[in-house]
């Protein structure tokens, strides 16, 4: 099964991002669920990082979020919400 976390950071979290973004790919490379496709959110300007999507195929939802709270990045508090639903792909043109 196919799943999408949407986190949107704390306000002026940029810092904090930055600090804890290797411990975050380090992680990303180990983890026990497949990323599909990942990356950072991006606020109006197109350029500062305001938050982290995911799409993460794995055996369940339990999976899903064991995994979201061992990252890095919310062991840290940068995210102030997260959300985790089940995602259907229809379409991969990759």
């Amino acid at each position: 099964m196919h799943y999408v976390i949407h986190c949107l950071d704390h306000d002026g979290a940029v810092d904090k991002r930055l600090a804890n973004y290797e411990d975050h790919k380090a992680y990303l490379a180990q983890a026990p669920v497949k990323t599909v496709i990942s990356g950072p959110l991006l606020g109006d300007d197109e350029e500062t990082m305001i938050g982290s999507c995911f799409v993460l195929e794995a055996d369940s939802l339990a999976e899903v979020e064991e995994f979201n709270r061992n990252d890095p990045f919310a062991k840290v508090g940068l995210w102030k919400s997260v959300s985790i639903r089940p995602f259907s792909k229809r379409v991969d043109n990759r």
